[in-house]
């Protein structure tokens, strides 16, 4: 009986947290909780008795895409400051 609460309870976190990772305007908060999304996955696939699969989506789905996914933030973090140029100053009006 309990872990079936807990599978509920289980299932009830993922869809929420897929819902508000994609709807998050944030983007570092949404790969973080993507990254949360693809370990509950994986606790998930343990729970199906599928631990190869977990193991996988620990792995890739968590480790290795989340990685990647805040290195790409953060280049494109670092391109848009350089892009914008230095505060621009109104040129002064000639005497």
């Amino acid at each position: 009986m309990m872990l079936r609460i807990f599978d509920w309870i289980l299932c009830l976190v993922i869809l929420v947290l897929a819902w508000r990772s994609l709807n998050d305007r944030d983007l570092f908060r949404a790969v973080i909780k993507f990254i949360a999304l693809g370990l509950l996955l994986a606790v998930a696939w343990v729970r199906l008795r599928a631990p190869d699969v977990a193991l996988a989506e620990a792995a890739v789905g968590s480790g290795l895409t989340g990685a990647l996914i805040l290195s790409a933030l953060v280049r494109m973090r670092r391109r848009e400051e350089s892009a914008v140029p230095p505060s621009q100053s109104q040129p002064e009006a000639p005497p």
